[in-house]
């Protein structure tokens, strides 16, 4: 469609221009003849004139009129008097232009159509004569429509060729090429290139495959970089999962060999006293004393255990209780009166800083206090007697953050890491079970909560627990 289209622009133009110009060129010549022909014909006229009389002469004319497309002669004399005529009276304007004095042609309206007039001065006058040219169209008419017939054959010729052409030499290439890519594209790995003539398309080929086997070399390092991170991440998920076993396995010995010392030491007192009293000999207030004695090691250990299984249970005790939303505030108060008249607390300045009105939190009073009291007592001993403690709460942002802060030595960098793991330490043996701050987290996060260590604390040691509010039962 499109070449048809420019074939009609460049075809139309040049016919229009052709027959334009051969109309012109018939005209000039036909113009030219007429000249010629009016000049020969006033020529013989003037010379008959000289030897014959006007009737003569009249009769010559009327010969003359009619050959060669001549309408009109007329003879006139000096003074623009007309002599002789034959044929068809000249149109007015004939007179209008005539000089008898000076050659002259000029275009006028004949009894057929345009015609030409041919002014010949003589030495007795001037001959006039009037010639069709009207008809140079109609002789050129055959030449142009056999031009118009050549020129849409050889326009139909070219279109149907350069069709064929382009079909055979550019489109069906194009078509294969294109096939070929999208077998590609569904799964082929090689792309067959087909036999292609023109230069053009055969270095456009070339460049597709080239571009292809490139493409398809860098799919295949790219799935090979996949099966390779696929592997090492199978890899680090073994690992991970074999780090953490063995920190699981790691955990359970520390919580076992913590659980060996804490327990065997008050078990050998027990031995030891039980031995001494089945020797026998003993008075019975060294009885009664070794009885008593064996009574605190049998609660230390029943304490020790009572707290491991707390600390195993978190989220089992505190859902035993029944539904009560805690009081921070009120928690934290109770708390310090319970511990006040305790000898340790005595010597130690405590501070409370809690923010009015707070909102009732997810963990129950009881937890609360817990919470609370072993914060307090660890921080006791940190600070010993003369030290300073300050506990804090405050609603953040739909949550309450409690603190518990003291000026004592802080947390050693190398235990930070394993603060909250059971029977983790720095107190001299039987007087702690490194259980508290391990029971403190397990009822936090029960109930969706944390608990952490603030490093950036100046001075001492400064624990943060964040509690979610309560929001009512479910």
């Amino acid at each position: 469609m499109l070449l048809g289209g420019l074939l009609v622009l460049a075809f139309v133009p040049l016919y229009v221009a052709v027959s334009t110009y051969t109309k012109v060129a018939l005209q000039q010549i036909r113009v030219g003849h007429a000249r010629s022909l009016g000049r020969a014909v006033a020529a013989q006229v003037v010379e008959a004139r000289r030897n014959r009389s006007p009737e003569e002469l009249t009769g010559l004319l009327r010969a003359e009129v009619g050959s060669e497309g001549v309408e009109t002669i007329s003879v006139y004399d000096r003074e623009a008097k007309l002599v002789a005529r034959a044929g068809d009276a000249p149109p007015d304007e004939v007179w209008q232009k005539l000089d008898v004095s000076r050659e002259a042609t000029f275009e006028v309206d004949g009894a057929h159509g345009r015609a030409l007039a041919v002014v010949v001065p003589a030495p007795s006058g001037a001959v006039v004569a009037v010639l069709r040219i009207d008809d140079a169209v109609a002789h050129a008419a055959p030449l142009l429509r056999l031009l118009g017939l050549y020129t849409v054959l050889v326009a139909f010729s070219l279109l149907l060729l350069a069709y064929f052409a382009l079909t055979h030499l550019i489109v069906r290439p194009l078509d294969e090429l294109s096939r070929a890519a999208e077998r590609v594209a569904s799964g082929a790995r090689r792309l067959k290139v087909p036999a292609l003539r023109a230069r053009e398309l055969a270095e456009l080929g070339e460049s597709f495959f080239a571009m292809t086997e490139r493409l398809i070399s860098e799919e295949a390092a790219l799935r090979k970089k996949v099966d390779e991170v696929e592997a090492a991440t199978r890899r680090l998920t073994e690992a991970q999962d074999s780090l953490v076993r063995s920190e699981r396995l790691a955990s359970v010995g520390r919580l076992a060999a913590g659980l060996a010392h804490e327990i065997g030491n008050p078990i050998s007192a027990l031995m030891g006293l039980e031995d001494l009293l089945l020797a026998g000999g003993l008075e019975p207030d060294e009885e009664r004393d070794f009885l008593v004695r064996m009574r605190k090691e049998t609660e230390r250990i029943h304490r020790i255990l009572r707290d491991l299984l707390q600390f195993a249970r978190p989220a089992a005790n505190s859902r035993s209780e029944p539904f009560a939303p805690g009081d921070v505030a009120v928690a934290v108060s109770d708390t310090a009166m319970l511990v006040a008249p305790q000898k340790e607390m005595k010597e130690i300045e405590l501070e409370l800083e809690l923010e009015p009105a707070l909102p009732a939190v997810a963990l129950g009073r009881e937890q609360l206090v817990q919470v609370v009291l072993n914060l307090l007592l660890n921080a006791a001993d940190a600070v010993g007697p003369g030290g300073h403690i300050r506990v804090g709460a405050r609603a953040v942002a739909g949550r309450v953050e409690l603190s518990v802060s003291d000026d004592g030595p802080g947390v050693a960098p190398e235990m930070r890491p394993r603060l909250f793991e059971p029977f983790a330490t720095t107190k001299e043996p039987g007087k702690g079970t490194g259980l508290g701050l391990a029971v403190v987290r397990g009822l936090v996060e029960a109930v969706g909560g944390s608990v952490s260590l603030d490093e950036r604390a100046p001075k001492g040691a400064r624990f943060v627990v964040d509690l979610p509010l309560d929001r009512g039962p479910s």
